[in-house]
């Protein structure tokens, strides 16, 4: 499995050894260190990283799109032609399953081809056309045309939960690289052996469609000063990173305060609502099941998890409780993915479980590895979830909060004292349509994504997907960092009033040889037609 790793970083196109110490991977299961050891870069290294970006991006942000689509696509089969390695070396190091990984695998691939068609499309361009009114009075109005422009070199930073879909080549890579930003992406250093594997396969789609190697750089370095160094080098123009609120707002001040502050796009915290209206409780005993089962899947580590269930008072939402304290015996902790996520959960659960007016009703089984504690679910009241801010906290890994509501009017108050959240998800029949109305509203202001009747693990990617929400989900919520639309994260838009045709960009040029639907005079005029 090693046999390929080297330990450097990719430093536009070239392995380096870091000038710093060395990091190893661990199996979180035995908690045993990985080979190869990494060694990490320093400030003066990560130099040549962002350099080489700052050169690539003149070329690389004038990509014909078929060239552009197909090294997206390039990218793709090559991630897919090491499965095997990769798969078998993202297990060693995350204690992942190898059915998740392999989805996972999938994902990044299938993410990498979505965007190659975006390019290809081209409406991401955002191309708009008010052709010149010369004869309109009073003022006559002259040609302005607008599209959008990507806008740099971008930092990314790579997530512990999603070795693969939210690393190295996952959303926030591919739709920087789609709107033609380089990328410098710093390593998380759980998972070392997964990023090199990965690194290589961009890296070799860069050499084989003869792109500048500043493209993509990959660095390992240690988390706290070599983070700031990116986010701080003036080269850099925009942020992704998925990790723990403390560390999404340090990068997001940083980046506030450089002489040019930067957009930083960051997903943090999210404990995920589930509301559950009477009429959904007909059968408790089989929504107990599905609510373990989202919870405990990927021992509790996905960023969508159900952290926070709200159940009606009275006997339905009793017997549901009762079917979660029966059900929660059979759940076994998986392995969490690092000693110090563990370290975490455990220090979440003893917090919530030492306040006031909360009580454990479900409690599952140790795992049989290290790092693998048994998944916990607690209970209390509206009214302590108002006034405990601790109840709010997320505890990433498997333990949930049940709150259980007297009315629908104390429900829709205590939802609009939330945080922020990812997601929200109404459990209903047909007859508590008249009741959900209501707090629909409440939760537009507070989510971004709304579901009925499911659960909030997994999310597709796709044109209409959002994974975002107001902060602390994420610091920017407006955008999102799942689906086509991720791409608007990295272009800014340009408007350009009276050129002539020859100096028109091939967008918004009259005679459109990209084909794209474009907005002219307000009227969208469609390719083609």
């Amino acid at each position: 499995m090693t046999q390929n790793l080297t330990g450097q970083s990719i430093l536009a196109g070239v392995r380096t050894a870091g000038n710093g110490r060395e990091v190893h991977g661990y199996n979180p299961a035995t908690n045993q260190p990985l080979e190869p050891a990494y060694s990490l870069i320093d400030e003066a290294q990560l130099k040549i990283a962002t350099a080489a970006a700052a050169e690539a991006f003149t070329s690389f942000r004038a990509l014909e799109p078929a060239k552009h689509a197909d090294f997206l696509d390039a990218i793709a089969a090559n991630i897919e032609a090491v499965r095997e390695e990769l798969v078998a070396r993202a297990m060693a190091e995350t204690g992942l399953p190898e059915a998740r990984l392999n989805g996972e695998t999938a994902r990044t691939a299938g993410q990498l081809r979505l965007f190659a068609n975006v390019v290809r499309t081209g409406d991401f361009h955002g191309a708009r056309i008010d052709p010149a009114l010369p004869e309109r009075s009073p003022l006559p109005r002259v040609d302005i045309r607008q599209r959008k422009v990507p806008m740099g070199p971008v930092a990314v930073f790579g997530a512990s939960n999603f070795p693969l879909a939210f690393s190295t080549a996952g959303g926030d890579t591919a739709s920087a690289l789609a709107a033609g930003c380089p990328v410098v992406f710093k390593a998380h250093n759980a998972h070392p052996g997964t990023s090199e594997i990965v690194g290589s396969a961009i890296t070799k789609a860069i050499e084989e469609f003869d792109l500048h190697p500043g493209v993509f750089s990959l660095v390992y370095g240690p988390g706290a000063s070599i983070g700031q160094a990116l986010v701080s080098d003036p080269v850099i123009k925009a942020v992704g990173f998925t990790g723990s609120r403390s560390g999404g707002v340090a990068l997001m001040e940083t980046a506030a305060k450089r002489p040019e502050p930067i957009p930083v796009y960051a997903e943090m915290s999210s404990i995920n609502p589930v509301i559950f209206f009477e009429g959904a409780l007909a059968d408790p005993e089989a929504q107990a099941k599905a609510y373990l089962g989202s919870l405990t899947g990927s021992s509790g580590q996905l960023c969508t998890a159900p952290g926070l269930v709200f159940v009606p008072a009275g006997g339905a939402g009793d017997a549901f409780v009762a079917a979660i304290s029966g059900n929660a015996p059979s759940h076994s902790g998986q392995t969490m993915l690092t000693a110090g996520i563990y370290t975490s959960w455990v220090a979440g659960v003893e917090a919530l479980g030492a306040q006031e007016g909360v009580e454990l009703v479900g409690q599952g089984t140790e795992g049989s590895t290290e790092n693998a504690p048994a998944p916990r679910v607690f209970a209390s009241g509206v009214q302590q979830l108002n006034e405990n801010p601790v109840l709010q906290d997320e505890i990433f890994g498997a333990a949930s909060l049940v709150i259980r509501y007297e009315s629908v009017e104390e429900l829709d108050s205590a939802l609009s004292k939330l945080e922020g959240q990812l997601t929200a998800t109404l459990q209903l029949t047909e007859a508590d349509y008249a009741q959900a109305a209501g707090i629909i509203p409440t939760l537009e202001l507070k989510v971004g994504r709304i579901l009925l009747n499911g659960w909030p693990t997994g999310v597709e990617v796709g044109h209409a997907m959002v994974h975002g929400g107001p902060f602390p989900a994420t610091s920017a919520p407006q955008t999102t960092s799942v689906g086509s639309l991720a791409i608007e994260r990295f272009l800014r838009p340009v408007a350009y009033q009276n050129f002539p045709e020859a100096l028109l960009p091939k967008p918004i040029a009259q005679a459109n040889e990209w084909n794209l639907n474009r907005l002219v005079d307000g009227t969208m005029t469609v390719a083609g037609e």
